[in-house]
């Protein structure tokens, strides 16, 4: 099941829930001031990467399409 975030504009803070997803645009209660309009947030992940030297890298990435950023640097890949 996915981890979705969530972002609750009333007391600034953000939520994690595990839910199906045909669930993920469900109304959401926001557990610190109970209010019922958190919105979705893009989540990021992250992943090692094993470099020719054998030496771990960190990737951070989000969501999206194409083959690296999702259209955002021109390259067409949407």
């Amino acid at each position: 099941m996915p981890l979705y975030e969530y972002y609750c504009p009333t007391c600034k803070s953000t939520l994690e829930l595990l839910r199906p997803p045909s669930q993920a645009d469900a109304p959401v209660n926001c557990p610190n001031c109970q209010e019922t309009t958190p919105q979705r947030i893009l989540s990021l992940f992250a992943s090692s990467v094993k470099s020719s030297s054998d030496s771990l890298t960190s990737v951070a990435a989000g969501g999206g399409g194409g083959g690296c950023c999702g259209g955002a640097c021109g390259c067409q890949h949407h």
